[in-house]
């Protein structure tokens, strides 16, 4: 198994990076249909926990939203770890556009 650990610093008041980052993985799912579905996220504060299928595997994690970065944790399947780089990229790319 492979680990997904992503942080995008940001310099936006913590509730704002909050509200955008609430849409970070819906925009990723829409933007990469062919890639990602079946998205879950479950918010409790600044943290969340969440789940989608990538190219028919399962992923979940954590996202959580600090004072100056968003952080976003999870085990990627072993099948899924050859695509490690491009769904952090994806990810990492969204984020920074979101908080920036």
């Amino acid at each position: 198994m492979s680990q997904l650990d992503i942080s995008v610093p940001h310099q936006l008041p913590q509730e704002e990076a909050l509200s955008r980052v609430k849409n970070l993985l819906a925009q990723v799912q829409e933007e990469q249909k062919h890639l990602i579905d079946d998205l879950s996220e479950e918010w409790d504060g600044n943290n969340a926990k969440f789940s989608f299928n990538a190219k028919g595997f399962s992923l979940d994690g954590t996202i959580q939203v600090n004072e100056k970065d968003m952080t976003i944790q999870g085990d990627l399947p072993f099948m899924l770890s050859f695509f490690k780089g491009k769904i952090e990229e994806v990810i990492k790319n969204k984020a920074a556009a979101i908080l920036s």
